[in-house]
Parts: C-alpha cells; sequence; structure tokens
C-alpha cells in the first residue's frame, strides 16, 4: 500500500510556477517546440504540486469525507485526472483508451454532457479503488499527455493548450479544496490530528498587539471597467469586461480579525436579529451557531482547530470561516456593510498579487503589519451574488458547464486565502460558495459609502 509519504516518488519533478501560459500572445509567437516545451513544464509542476500535498497523509487519511460537501483526498487526486482523461485524451490523442471504463463515471463530478456521476455524499464510501490503484491512474494520463503535448498536429496545439491551461488550474482548485476538506474531516477527530506542524513565527496566544492602519482606504467610484483583461489566463465567468457605475467608497485596509469578531459574539450578535438577514438567522438559529466554525470554548478560552492541529485563538489572526450570513450581520453590528465584487476589484486591480497565500507555508491567516494585502489570508465575502456578467456566453461543450449553471443562490467571494497558490489568483478571479457555507477559508472585509 503506498502511504503518503511516498507519493513523491510516483509524482515526477517538484516544479513550481502558475498554473498558466502568463501571455498567449508571447505563447503563440514561440516556435512549435518551444511551445510544446512550456506546456510540458506547466503540467508538470501542477501535477507534483498535488502530490506533494498528500504526502503528510497516511492511507486512512485518503478516504476521509466528513459531510456531503467536502470530497476525500483521494477523490481530488483522481478527478482532476479524469478531467485530463476526458477533456484531452479521449478527443485529441489518436487510439487513447481509457484507464478504466468505470472511473469515467466514478471521478465525474458534475458535468452532465460526459455522463452520470456517481453521489458525491458517497464519495467515503469508495475505499476501492486503492490509492496505488488511484496513483497509476495519474502516472498513465501523465505519461499520454506528455504523448499528446509531443505528437499532437500544430493545428490542434492551440485547442490542446487552452483546454491544458484550463486543466491546470481547475486543479489548482481542487489543491485548494483537498486542505479545506480534509481540515474539516480531520476537525471532527477527537485526538485533533496535525496536518503540518506549525511554522516556527505562529504564537499560539495574542501576546502584544498589532499595529495598523487606522485610514480607510477611498475610492472615488464613477464609471470603472470591471473583468478580465489581458491575455492571460482566466475562467469564462470573469467575462465580458464592462463598465459599472460605482459611487464613492471606502474600504478596511485590514480583515475583521478573531478578536473585533469575539466583541460580536460576546454582545450577543447570534442572539439578535436586527443584525441578521432573515435567512440568516434562520440558519444561525437552525444550526445552532455561537461562533465561527472551528473555535470552542475550554475552562473561558477560546481555541481553534487548524491544519497544524488545536491551539489558543489569537485574536489578532483575521477571523475566518464564517459564512456569508454572519459576515454580513457582523458588518451591520459595526454600522458598515460588505463591499460589492466591483469596489473590491477596483481597489485591487493595481495592486500587485503579495500576500499570505499558499507558499507562505503558514496555511492560516497571519496577523495583520499595518494592513492586510487584498489579497491572501481568507477569501473575502462580497455583497453581490454570483451571477453572469452583461454578454456572458459559457464555453462550448461540456466545459461550459463549469461555471455558468452555478450562477444562481450563491454570493461572490475575491482575493483567495492563505491555501490558494499565488500563481492563481488575480483581482478578476470571482469565487462563488452558498450563503451558509463556512469549511472554505472565509472571511470579512468591511466597506462604507462616502457621503458627498
Amino acid at each position: 500500500m503506498i502511504r503518503g509519504s511516498e507519493l513523491a516518488a510516483t509524482g515526477g519533478s517538484s516544479t513550481r510556477g502558475p498554473a498558466s501560459l502568463n501571455d498567449r500572445e508571447t505563447w503563440r509567437r514561440l516556435e512549435p517546440p518551444s511551445q510544446r516545451a512550456l506546456l510540458g513544464r506547466l503540467y508538470e509542476g501542477i501535477r507534483a504540486a498535488s502530490v506533494e500535498l498528500c504526502q503528510p497523509l497516511v492511507a486512512e487519511d485518503f478516504c476521509l469525507q466528513a459531510v456531503k460537501e467536502t470530497s476525500p483526498p483521494k477523490w481530488h487526486l483522481a478527478h482532476t485526472t479524469w478531467f485530463f482523461e476526458t477533456f484531452l485524451l479521449q478527443p485529441f490523442l489518436p487510439d487513447y483508451k481509457d484507464f478504466h471504463p468505470a472511473f469515467q463515471h466514478l471521478f465525474n463530478s458534475y458535468y452532465n454532457a460526459v455522463g452520470e456521476q456517481f453521489a458525491r455524499p458517497m464519495r467515503g464510501l469508495l475505499t476501492r479503488p486503492t490509492i496505488d490503484e488511484v496513483m497509476a491512474y495519474r502516472a498513465s494520463v501523465d505519461q499520454s499527455i506528455n504523448q499528446l503535448i509531443d505528437t499532437c498536429d500544430q493545428e490542434n496545439l492551440p485547442a490542446v493548450s487552452k483546454l491544458l491551461e484550463l486543466g491546470c488550474n481547475h486543479e489548482e482548485q481542487h489543491q485548494e479544496l483537498l486542505l479545506t476538506d480534509l481540515k474539516y474531516s480531520f476537525s471532527l477527530n477527537p485526538i485533533k490530528p496535525v496536518y503540518q506542524s506549525a511554522p516556527s513565527d505562529v504564537a499560539n496566544d495574542d501576546a502584544g498587539s498589532t499595529v495598523r492602519s487606522s485610514q480607510w482606504w477611498e475610492y472615488q467610484g464613477g464609471l470603472c471597467e470591471v473583468g478580465h483583461t489581458g491575455s492571460g489566463f482566466s475562467f469564462d465567468n470573469e467575462h465580458p469586461r464592462h463598465k459599472v457605475y460605482l459611487e464613492p467608497y471606502r474600504l478596511s485596509p485590514w480583515l475583521v480579525t478573531n478578536g473585533e469578531f469575539l466583541a460580536f459574539i460576546e454582545a450577543g450578535g447570534y442572539d439578535r436579529p436586527e443584525f441578521w438577514l432573515s435567512d440568516g438567522f434562520a440558519e444561525a438559529t437552525a444550526q445552532g451557531w455561537k461562533h465561527p466554525l472551528y473555535w470552542r470554548l475550554v475552562n473561558g478560552r477560546w481555541y481553534e482547530f487548524t491544519l497544524s492541529g488545536e491551539r489558543p485563538v489569537n485574536m489578532n489572526e483575521p477571523v475566518t470561516h464564517v459564512s456569508f450570513y454572519e459576515a454580513d450581520a457582523y458588518a451591520r453590528f459595526c454600522g458598515k456593510r460588505l463591499p460589492t465584487e466591483a469596489e473590491w476589484e477596483l481597489a485591487a486591480e493595481t495592486v500587485p498579487v503579495e500576500g499570505n497565500l499558499r507558499e507562505s507555508g503558514r496555511l492560516h491567516p497571519a496577523p495583520a503589519d499595518g494592513v492586510n494585502p487584498l489579497f491572501g489570508d481568507t477569501w473575502e465575502w462580497t455583497a453581490s451574488s454570483y451571477s453572469p456578467y452583461p454578454g456572458y456566453e459559457p464555453e462550448a461543450g461540456a466545459v461550459g458547464e463549469y461555471n455558468g449553471k452555478f450562477m444562481i443562490n450563491q454570493m461572490v467571494l475575491r482575493g483567495g486565502s492563505c491555501v490558494t497558490p499565488a500563481g492563481h489568483i488575480r483581482a478578476s478571479y470571482r469565487n462563488f460558495f452558498y450563503p451558509p457555507d463556512r469549511w472554505q477559508f472565509t472571511g470579512i472585509r468591511l466597506a462604507e459609502g462616502i457621503r458627498q
């Protein structure tokens, strides 16, 4: 049986890099051998990163699925492989034979145009195929993808490159989900498993105070443009770029901290309907929410579960694992509001993608040093529902199901988190979750209008 610590031997190089060809115009001008070499490096690095994330795991961890919203690590490894097999190898590699006929059904997530799917809440029951077989599946598909990159005719190379780039970004999304799903599953274990040891600079208390900027960022608004621009990678839901009108507004330069959110708890915020949307108060009451997910009170002291195990809550760190409903209620408690996604994007479009992202190795929000960058630490809830931009058109074929069909009943989040790869995030990136969801690294940045 393969163990997590042995997976690196099957995963290839530990090459790092963004899941993007960066500038497609530049890529198109390269000679075909250079284009193919770049595709190979992109693919190899992303695939190796998934395997490396599983190194701390043991065999028993690979089937963990605590709730229907999460998926086991083994399923993530198999589904991302299924994506490349289904959308690249089957249509583009001549005489390709599926690795296993049942995998088309078992590891299809939600693509109805491809076929039926194995029920999501039951993924943790798939003790077979074994992790050995899943890793053999990955190795086989990797070999065939490399063959496709080397041998596909030049006429098909642009289509292959576009789908391969999409597949790599899709895999990075699942790398993030693997960590968030695993955290939830580990949190239910009374022995509080540790995924990785806490970095040496992480304190287990809130000794000292964090110096923060008191000056909010101000924006004049007016007629602005939002949506992806340039020739780098983007998802279809980031298009088309379009005009929006914004009233003048301010954004907080920091994320709401655990200590600030504790004030909401201690003021009875969870029991005061005047701060809550009707659906939110009903959800909080039905679920018995009294604090963020992973918090618990022990002998008068708050503790939280992290990927480094349970530790005292650091009051200077950004609060995380709160639902949209909680974020919105906290904003109302403060007499503020959540930013719209257009307000957030306007603020972020000239800011470098820097912050506490996955490459920091912390895998947990960090206290602010003056300000919290707009990228990293926690995904930031916005006041915007997830809906299509004016003129939006989904991709043709089955990959058109990737984003468009989810544009209802969800809210937009921006900015990435402490488990988001730096090369994966950008100002126009639109993440989306249902309002009650709490297991993702979600947090709060406040906004307010500027009276003229």
